[in-house]
């Protein structure tokens, strides 16, 4: 569930409270036997310094854009969205192994993008707005193979910032769930033949 945390200081003004995504808790890799015969690698998320801090972002219909200071990430944006999706896709048993790109990872694919928005937009109605953009290459010969590009305006529940990260993460769970089956929809009208030892 989205989670809130609670943290202050001696003579601290007010507390931080801090949120996070929600994120699959079982990390065993799930096994299913028809597993594709892929290792997949999940890469950084880039994105503005903004999206890689943590604070929570809010924009106005003038582009004006602020963030709150009592009100924080667990992590930055960039980082738990890769958790999120990470997590999901191990989780799935759709593919042979999904580990995270270090510098001694090797796979048959890198699935990695960047995050444009994240933030809550003080329009009327209040809505969070999600866009990034996933793409994934296939790491023997460098190409692309695949991209999806996400946006969408999450209608906000209420006027606290509780409300508002929920609709972020309502969003997130939403892009991941395209990922999931644009990828499933990729490697079915591209069966990938195992290689030796596979």
């Amino acid at each position: 569930m989205v989670g809130a945390l609670l943290s202050s200081g001696c003579g601290a003004a007010r507390p931080i409270k801090y949120y996070q995504l929600t994120v699959p808790g079982d990390m065993t890799q799930a096994t299913d036997a028809n597993a594709l015969p892929v290792t997949l690698l999940i890469g950084p998320l880039s994105g503005s310094h903004l999206y890689r801090e943590d604070h929570i972002i809010y924009s106005t219909p003038g582009e004006h854009m602020g963030m709150y200071d009592s009100q924080r990430w667990a992590a930055p944006p960039t980082e738990m969205m890769q958790e999120v999706l990470f997590r999901q896709l191990r989780a799935s048993g759709r593919y042979q192994t999904v580990n995270t790109l270090r510098s001694n990872a090797r796979g048959d694919f890198i699935l990695q993008g960047r995050l444009y928005d994240f933030k809550e937009v003080s329009t009327n109605p209040l809505v969070a707005r999600v866009a990034v953009e996933y793409e994934l290459r296939e790491t023997k010969s460098g190409v692309t193979v695949w991209s999806h590009y996400y946006s969408h305006d999450e209608p906000v529940g209420g006027k606290d910032v509780n409300a508002v990260v929920a609709a972020l993460d309502r969003n997130v769970q939403g892009i991941t769930g395209q990922i999931r089956a644009g990828l499933e929809q990729y490697f079915a009208a591209h069966p990938v033949t195992p290689t030796a030892g596979q």
